[in-house]
């Protein structure tokens, strides 16, 4: 094993001292091409071009001398100091850190940044990251090959943001793009590259901020009786709330919501720092969804049109909530393989042909007969009782 390993971040500036120091004394150089093209690597030292940081992981484990692994910003905010002390390696490390690639992105921008939220796209990530973008009004992007600009543009067909691009940071190549995200995927993007994507309404006030990311909600709860909720009306907040438990929307999620009406269940899912799309017949209602949602300080896309047809255009959902519509939106939802849906009815006919739907699907289904009845606590008189089946789908496991 290596007698010593340093971690070395760059961020085109001079090297500082110790890294420097470090760098004389290696017997073994780990970095990209333009890390090993650096005048201060000791010609003697053997040079591992850092592709796979596993296989070079190996390397420096096997290696007897002092080694150095060079990285692009900071190598422990997302980057290869996680991988190289993974317990698999058993290496112990030392860091030299370098502005981040988000910090001096921001910086170019001359934006803040504690306000927003910070997201790797891989292939594999790409749909995640979108939703992210989706669901925040400030997002940093940090991207790779086949996950850059043009593919977040894409995914975000539909979905009004601003791009800040840039390009090559800290090297005498480096490029600032500001455009709108339906010009992003017209261009070829230069790697390494970092998106700052910003839009959907004003971020969160920060005045104090004590959180990193976006603020808490000012509201608290979730499911909460319209009275709670700045006025906005639809289901029962009981079975509202129990949908809203058996999907478990979360960040980079994306959440359909079919018959949003006038919207509690979408809010209360992009509460939660979910993307969400809102599909109603009424283009009325899903105005005032949007209206709301603006007044509550969240980010939604609402949809008008009829489904099942209308979710033919939408994008991959992780989880839906549907509202209306009977068995042929089941059976149009459950053809996109969603983890997780949920439905009600309000008689046992309608309640066994969404389950049969389900099932039909490939979901295993669960069915509750929910009775909530409300009470005054003046005289603990009923004031109204609600009744209805609620249905959960859940079909295996999938990997983002």
């Amino acid at each position: 094993m290596a007698d010593r390993v340093t971690v070395i971040g760059w961020d085109g500036s001079p090297l500082t001292s110790a890294a420097r120091s470090a760098l004389a004394a290696a017997t073994l150089v780990a970095g990209a091409a333009h890390h090993l093209a650096l005048p201060e690597v000791p010609p003697a030292a053997e040079r591992v071009r850092l592709g796979s940081v596993d296989l070079a992981a190996r390397r420096i484990a096997g290696h007897r001398g002092t080694a150095v692994v060079l990285a692009d910003g900071d190598p422990g905010f997302f980057g290869v100091v996680r991988t190289l002390r993974a317990p698999e390696h058993g290496l112990e490390v030392e860091v030299v850190p370098a502005v981040s690639s988000v910090a001096a992105a921001f910086a170019r921008a001359g934006m803040p940044w504690d306000d927003a939220r910070i997201v790797v796209a891989h292939q594999r990530t790409l749909r995640r990251a979108v939703n992210v973008c989706r669901a925040h009004p400030k997002v940093a992007v940090l991207t790779s090959p086949g996950a850059g600009p043009a593919e977040l543009a894409l995914l975000l067909d539909g979905v009004h943001r601003t791009f800040v691009i840039c390009e090559e940071l800290g090297t005498a190549r480096e490029q600032v793009s500001v455009l709108t995200s339906d010009k992003a995927a017209d261009h070829v993007w230069r790697d390494p590259n970092v998106v700052i994507v910003i839009g959907g309404g004003p971020a969160p006030g920060r005045a104090g901020g004590w959180l990193m990311g976006d603020d808490t909600p000012a509201v608290r709860g979730w499911g909460l009786p319209t009275a709670e909720t700045g006025g906005r009306a639809g289901q029962d907040p009981a079975l509202r709330a129990a949908q809203l438990a058996r999907l478990g929307p979360r960040v980079g999620d994306l959440v359909w919501d079919i018959g949003c009406a006038e919207g509690a269940f979408a809010i209360d899912a992009a509460r939660f720092g979910a993307a969400v799309i809102a599909v109603d017949a009424d283009p009325e209602a899903c105005a005032r969804t949007e209206a709301t949602a603006r007044r509550e300080g969240v980010l939604l896309q609402a949809v008008p049109g009829r489904a099942p047809h209308v979710l033919e255009r939408l994008p991959e959902p992780d989880v839906v909530r549907i509202g209306g519509g009977g068995v042929p939106v089941v059976t149009a939802c459950t053809d996109r393989r969603p983890e997780r849906i949920v439905a009600h009815a309000t008689t046992r006919d309608e309640a066994e042909a969404i389950g049969a739907a389900l099932a039909d699907g490939g979901y295993t289904v669960e069915c509750r007969l929910l009775q909530t009845v409300g009470l005054d606590p003046a005289d603990w008189t009923e004031r109204e009782r609600t009744l209805a089946f609620l249905l959960s789908g859940a079909r295996a496991h999938r990997s983002p």
